[in-house]
């Protein structure tokens, strides 16, 4: 059965690359708008991996990825950050939200899925 994968990002166009990217290696996708999306749409779905993004309106990613912790169903998914942001104290502080890892955009199709397939194993 192939994996479920939450991205959560307010680009359209960033949206529409990680759909296509991760549809053509065989995963199914499931998409949110921003943080507060994210985590309604974990009220239906049980990703077995979330990609978001960091900057964004109304739930930013580190609010987005505190909220998944503390949802039961969803505290050991596997949480990738993807943004343009680099600042290690921005990385500090998504780790300590409990983000898995770090993917500095624009990113590489190849190496985001080697990162899923080798955090969902």
């Amino acid at each position: 059965m192939s994996k479920l994968i939450l991205t959560v990002d307010d680009s359209r166009t960033m949206r529409d690359m990680l759909r296509l990217a991760l549809s053509e290696a065989g995963f199914n996708v499931v998409q949110a708008e921003d943080g507060q999306h994210g985590l309604e749409v974990l009220n239906s779905e049980t990703p077995d991996v979330i990609v978001t993004d960091i900057n964004m309106p109304r739930l930013d990613g580190f609010g987005f990825i505190e909220g998944v912790r503390k949802i039961e169903a969803h505290r050991a998914v596997p949480i990738l950050v993807l943004t343009t942001e680099s600042d290690a104290e921005k990385k500090q502080r998504a780790r300590r939200a409990g983000a898995t890892g770090w993917i500095i955009k624009p990113f590489d199709p190849v190496k985001l899925v080697e990162a899923i397939r080798r955090v969902a194993a």
